[in-house]
């Protein structure tokens, strides 16, 4: 687990450590060590600076290199430095590290290394002029690139960039901001690592789930012990118009995968034949439905529910007047733990419009799981501004409304407004039907134990997630299905806990 600071807490840390005794210098000559310690440099390099402190970074990390007996020449923006950035230049200069300015450079060739020192995670706007030429020349320069703290152009609270540096490896300094997850960032950066320097962390309680912290939550299991230890789970949904019964097959061997110990699937009675050859290990409760779809029948969705810890509702149920319903009635007389996803959001953002505070009144523990496009119609939030603030938009809904949110994106944001997860787990070839679906299986599993709900559902998001990268390296991105992740999960479980494959 690591910390997550948004920018303005990670400015308020820094600032703080220096009240406390270490000054700027000796941060910026750390920060500079330890992007030279993450990195195998090639020789020469070259070190293109900002004006502010991120190019002080450069500069003492073009010290690192001139100490190791590493070709570097420093490229600088012309123009007074800040005042710690100026003194590490100056030490620069007593090493003869060699200096040519962002004016007179054209090229970028023939180094093998470049850092990219120009802008910090404090970064808003776009980059222009001069400072998006250099941007351009170290992304078309062939070299080994390093981003220093975060990738020039990108916003360190949203990850959005119109002109950004693409690296191969970015360091992050101090500690993570959202930008090195969120929206561009993970197409931006090859890999990216964070190194502690000695600023304790100030801020909002956020952390980014590592495969220590989901593994915690899959312990080995004990002879003495039987299904039900493991949890009894319900995925209520499908359709025939809405190929519900392919997609919620995925949920439901989705879930078993990820160790749940009973999966009982209530679907519309009518797509049980189709069901039963995908779901051997399932157990079917026919719902009653008719020429418009599912019917809501309180004594059967009571019967559905009994003994069960955790309820998905959503996938492939269409947006019939039973969904409202069924929704409406586990809200009120479910105790357990509800996963809210697909259609069953859908249905909700009415609801809601009508009684605001129905989730705040509910009976049971709500996870709800949207997509931008799902939270934008909960919210009444453009997706440009879920895009630029969904972090804490997300939060925001989570505390008014007592849930907690799962929102899907590069990165999946978990939080009950209080205690926030980021997972950055995934691929591209999970943009595909199916995926949200199997998630939601995967979550249905992750919550049946005892851990707070924003951990769990963090850890299921980080099964998925990794399954999906498996079935990408061996379908492809294009080729790759919804299928191919439920396969791969037992693999992701396994490599979690540290056994042979």
């Amino acid at each position: 687990m690591k910390r997550i600071l948004d920018v303005a807490s990670m400015r308020s840390s820094d600032e703080a450590a220096i009240a406390a005794g270490t000054p700027g210098r000796v941060l910026m000559g750390r920060a500079g060590e330890a992007i030279f310690r993450a990195a195998e440099w090639r020789a020469p390099a070259a070190v293109v600076c900002g004006k502010g402190n991120n190019g002080g970074d450069g500069c003492a990390l073009a010290v690192c290199m001139a100490d190791a007996g590493i070709p570097c020449t420093l490229i600088l923006p012309g123009g007074p430095l800040s005042p710690d950035a100026e003194a590490w230049r100056e030490e620069c200069r007593r090493r003869s590290v060699p200096e040519q300015s962002w004016a007179e450079t054209e090229s970028l060739a023939g180094f093998e290394s470049v850092a990219d020192c120009i802008f910090g995670t404090g970064f808003r706007g776009k980059a222009e002029g001069e400072a998006a030429r250099m941007i351009r020349l170290i992304n078309g320069s062939g070299a080994f690139v390093v981003s220093a703290d975060i990738n020039s152009g990108l916003n360190g609270d949203s990850g959005l960039a119109e002109t950004a540096v693409r690296s191969d490896l970015t360091v992050s300094v101090g500690w993570f901001q959202p930008g090195h997850f969120l929206n561009r960032a993970m197409d931006l950066m090859g890999r990216k690592v964070n190194r502690e320097i000695g600023i304790p962390p100030l801020g909002p309680d956020r952390r980014l789930m590592e495969a220590e912290d989901a593994a915690e939550l899959f312990p080995p299991r004990a002879h003495f012990a039987n299904k039900g230890t493991y949890g009894y789970i319900g995925l209520i949904g499908g359709s025939l118009r809405y190929s519900g019964a392919i997609r919620l097959a995925s949920a439901a061997n989705a879930a078993m995968r990820a160790g749940a110990g009973v999966v009982r699937a209530g679907v519309p009675g009518s797509l049980c034949g189709a069901l039963i050859p995908l779901m051997l290990e399932s157990t079917l409760f026919p719902l009653s439905d008719g020429e418009e779809g599912l019917q809501f029948r309180r004594e059967e969705w009571e019967e559905m529910i009994r003994g069960l810890r955790v309820i998905a509702l959503g996938m492939g149920m269409g947006n019939g007047d039973a969904v409202r319903e069924g929704l409406a009635f586990l809200t009120e007389a479910y105790s357990g733990t509800l996963i809210i996803d697909a259609d069953g959001l859908n249905a909700l953002a009415g609801m809601l419009r009508e009684k605001p505070d129905m989730l705040k009144r509910a009976a049971c523990r709500i996870l709800l799981t949207p997509h931008p496009g799902e939270f934008s119609r909960l919210t009444g939030a453009g997706i440009p501004e879920i895009q630029r603030d969904g972090l804490r938009l997300a939060e925001r809904f989570a505390r008014e409304h007592g849930v907690t949110v799962l929102l899907k994106g590069p990165a999946t944001i978990v939080t009950d407004g209080t205690e926030t997860w980021l997972t950055d787990r995934g691929c591209p070839g999970m943009a595909t039907a199916g995926s949200g679906d199997v998630l939601s299986g995967i979550l249905a599993a992750a919550c049946a134990g005892q851990a707070p709900l924003p951990r769990a559902a963090a850890a299921g998001a980080w099964i998925a997630g990794r399954a999906g990268e498996m079935a990408g390296a061996r379908m492809g991105d294009i080729s790759m299905t919804a299928g191919d992740t439920v396969q791969a999960i037992p693999e992701a479980v396994r490599e979690l806990r540290g056994e042979p494959a």
